[in-house]
C-alpha cells in the first residue's frame, strides 16, 4: 500500500475518533468521496493499526444507530421552514413548537 492512502486512512480514523464524525462528513473535510473514507477507515486501517480501527467501528456503529434520529429532526426542521416561508401547516399542532 502507497505510503499516501496509510497517511489518509490514519487521518480519516483521527478525524472520525476525535469529532465523532459520520463518513460523509470525513468525506467533505478530506475533499474524497464517501467510498474512499469507508474502504479506508474499515479495510485499510484495520491492517494499519487494529486498535484506531477499533475505535472508528465504534464511532461508525453510534452514527448507525443514531441516523434515524436525525433524519427524522431534518424532516422536521424542512417542514417547518416550508411552513414559515409558505405560510402553510405541515405538522399536526402537538409537534410544532
Amino acid at each position: 500500500m502507497k505510503d499516501y492512502i496509510e497517511e489518509r486512512a490514519i487521518e480519516l480514523a483521527e478525524y472520525i475518533i476525535r469529532n465523532k464524525a459520520t463518513v460523509r462528513n470525513a468525506a467533505k473535510h478530506f475533499h474524497v468521496s464517501k467510498s474512499t473514507v469507508h474502504k479506508d477507515v474499515t479495510e485499510r486501517l484495520k491492517k494499519i493499526d487494529v486498535s484506531r480501527f477499533r475505535e472508528v467501528q465504534a464511532v461508525l456503529a453510534e452514527n448507525k444507530a443514531e441516523r434515524h434520529i436525525r433524519g427524522g429532526l431534518a424532516t422536521q426542521q424542512k417542514y417547518r421552514l416550508l411552513e414559515k416561508s409558505a405560510g402553510v401547516t405541515f405538522l399536526p399542532r402537538k409537534i410544532r413548537t
